[in-house]
């Protein structure tokens, strides 16, 4: 169904312990765990709906476009983006699970290939974690129609079919993969509870941004205020790419977004994480997140009266005749703050 929305939506998007354990295991040597190539997935699950997508991935009103563009089709958004059966998937399996089940990795490539980066077997052995990742989802491919859902599809049926432990459900990526895995990681933290986003970033709720990275609804990004920890990892000679994680990291603070690692790997160019870096990315991620409520709530705070200001404005606008103007705030309302004005702003386009 997005594949024939998929115009709109372009528009819209086109050193600590783990390090030490690096240099004492040294990330080498087989292993008992499983490769397993072309896998073939048949379960669907509510998150990769056509309808969840657009309520989580895009900004309330161009969702609300979505929604009757589809009604006035003829088409439904309770569909599927994309048919399973063709579509092939690497998985590794590490020998034996932890105690509470393995910990999921799910890994959003830039190529088209299935492949999982040299090296990592290893360090997803140390910490129990199933590694899976998509063919034909490189940077070519519909983001809203192939990489997103294929992703998603990914970690419901590695869910389905081994014991993992759900609050060790990662999503990471690399280079045009980082950046749909940050997409997701916003729009699903109630499925994924930590980033890794690898020489790939953006801001978010940025205007300027190209493309914008839309807030989620309130009550899901309130949860990945409190619960998403995010570990960037780029090579320090990757120097525009580490500019980017600057600004995006100074983007989470703004907005109230403080579990933030980043890691800079000595000597690196644009290349795909080394098994150290991984190691302290996973090691971040297991240790969760916290975050101190006083300075939550009073950033919170600071963000909704700002949005209340705004909004109010729109209102006396709109009193006043002068809806060209209260149309143009709006716009600029829904694309900075997204999900956090709805349904308030949704009310106001519709007077």
């Amino acid at each position: 169904m997005l594949a024939r929305l998929s115009r709109l939506a372009r528009t819209v998007l086109t050193r600590g312990l783990p390090m030490l354990l690096a240099s004492a295991v040294g990330w080498a040597g087989s292993t008992d765990g499983k490769i397993l190539r072309n896998v073939t997935f048949s379960t669907y699950g509510t998150y990769s709906s056509d309808a969840e997508l657009t309520r989580r991935l895009l900004t309330p009103a161009t969702a609300a476009r979505v929604q009757r563009q589809a009604a006035n089709s003829g088409l439904s958004l309770a569909a599927q983006p994309l048919n399973l059966a063709p579509e092939k998937f690497i998985v590794y399996v590490p020998a034996q699970p932890p105690p509470r089940g393995y910990a999921l990795l799910v890994f959003v490539p830039p190529w088209q290939q299935a492949g999982l980066p040299e090296g990592w077997i290893p360090v997803l052995d140390h910490y129990g974690a199933i590694y899976v990742s998509a063919a034909r989802s490189g940077n070519d491919e519909n983001t809203m129609g192939r990489r997103e859902p294929l992703a998603l599809l990914a970690a419901q049926n590695i869910m389905a079919q081994y014991p993992v432990d759900p609050e060790r459900v990662y999503i990471a990526g690399f280079s045009g993969g980082s950046h749909i895995a940050l997409r997701l990681a916003l729009g699903y933290p109630d499925l994924f509870h930590g980033a890794i986003l690898n020489a790939g970033s953006d801001a978010i709720g940025d205007l300027t941004a190209q493309p914008p990275i839309p807030l989620p609804p309130r009550e899901l990004f309130l949860q990945f205020q409190e619960r998403t920890r995010l570990v960037y990892v780029t090579g320090e000679r990757d120097a525009s790419r580490v500019d980017d994680d600057m600004l995006s990291i100074r983007s989470m603070r703004q907005w109230c977004v403080y579990n933030v690692e980043s890691i800079v790997e000595p000597v690196v160019d644009h290349t795909v994480a080394r098994p150290d870096a991984l190691a302290r990315a996973l090691g971040s991620l297991d240790g969760g997140s916290s975050t101190a409520p006083d300075r939550l709530a009073k950033c919170r705070s600071a963000i909704d009266a700002e949005l209340d200001g705004k909004l109010t404005r729109v209102e006396s606008l709109l009193a006043s005749g002068q809806r060209a103007a209260a149309a143009t705030l709006l716009d600029k309302i829904d694309q900075r703050y997204g999900g956090l004005a709805a349904p308030r702003s949704l009310n106001l386009a519709g007077k």
